[in-house]
């Protein structure tokens, strides 16, 4: 699989997440590579953005990795248990990033990598990784991984889906940012139509 350099991160959230869709998570452990697409994404636009952790240019030792060149990991706490994997996304001091959703466990290694890792009573595979949450159990990132970078071969990095599949993406409001004002209307969750991997449709 080929790796996604850094000048793929170097655009805007909004390009950033958008082209995320389809593209390889990649989790290495003990020597063995788990595969997962990237189905949904959100993309929060820096210190403008009234929904960002960064709105007012907020920088804190918590938020100091959404301020470092695109690629960086950006790894926080919800509701103090649960972790949400972001991307950090345009240039050194240009605080957007991108949230991944959602993720497809590629084949059955990935699959009982997420099972081994997320045991859930559910029958639907879909409730392995259909949230930010429920991806980060499954795939085990925490904050171990945070202000880290996605493109470099490791623990965690992400490649170009050598299938190339053609899809469409559907734009729709983020979820869970009441605080975030007007900007809540904003169309800035991204995913692939039809895909039952998707956290909400």
């Amino acid at each position: 699989m080929q790796i996604i350099r850094q000048s793929f991160y170097l655009q805007d959230g909004i390009t950033v997440a958008k082209s995320l869709l389809g593209k390889i998570m990649v989790r290495e452990e003990n020597g063995k590579a788990y595969r997962f697409r990237v189905v949904e994404t959100e993309a929060y636009m820096g210190i403008e953005d009234k929904g960002a952790h960064v709105f007012g240019d907020k920088k804190t030792e918590r938020t100091a990795p959404l301020y470092e060149i695109g690629g960086t990991t950006y790894i926080y706490l919800i509701y103090g248990m649960y972790h949400c994997l972001n991307i950090a996304a345009n240039k050194e001091g240009i605080p957007h990033c991108v949230l991944i959703r959602a993720v497809q466990p590629i084949d059955e290694q990935a699959l009982f990598f997420a099972k081994s890792n997320r045991p859930i009573k559910s029958k639907k595979i879909e409730d392995l990784t259909n949230g930010p949450g429920k991806l980060c159990k499954a795939l085990k990132i925490d904050k171990s991984l945070n202000a880290k970078m996605v493109t470099e071969k490791g623990t965690l990095w992400i490649a170009d889906d050598e299938q190339e599949e053609t899809f469409d993406i559907v734009e729709a409001k983020r979820i869970n940012i009441p605080y975030a004002e007007e900007y809540q209307e904003k169309l800035w969750r991204f995913y692939i139509k039809d895909n039952p991997f998707v956290s909400i449709k």
